[in-house]
């Protein structure tokens, strides 16, 4: 996937796996490429960035804590306004999405 396309899609990836419950990084780059089975895979050099413009704009929160095995993770979580925001960022890839259907299905012979 491009580049500019991997971008324009990071900040509703996210929202929807966090809208699903409270997670960190490892485990939602793993989800990422659960989802899109494997053909997306993301790094944390992508991802991170990513999560503190979200969290800058008040979409995500996130805290220190202890996992399971000791180790402390920052984890992450969807607010009210992320919830808001990935209800609006669905509805533009749907329009986005029936619109490309339309036009590319049947691609025109050549």
């Amino acid at each position: 996937m491009k580049k500019d396309l991997v971008a324009a899609c990071a900040q509703p990836i996210v929202l929807a796996i966090l809208a699903r419950g409270e997670s960190y990084g490892y485990a939602i780059l793993a989800e990422v490429r659960r989802a899109s089975g494997g053909k997306l895979d993301w790094t944390d050099g992508m991802l991170y960035p990513a999560l503190r413009r979200m969290e800058q704009r008040g979409l995500v929160r996130s805290h220190w804590a202890e996992s399971e095995e000791g180790r402390r993770r920052r984890y992450y979580r969807i607010t009210p306004a992320g919830r808001r925001g990935l209800e609006e960022e669905q509805r533009q890839w749907n329009l986005a999405n029936d619109t490309l259907t339309r036009l590319l299905r049947p691609l025109p012979s050549i």
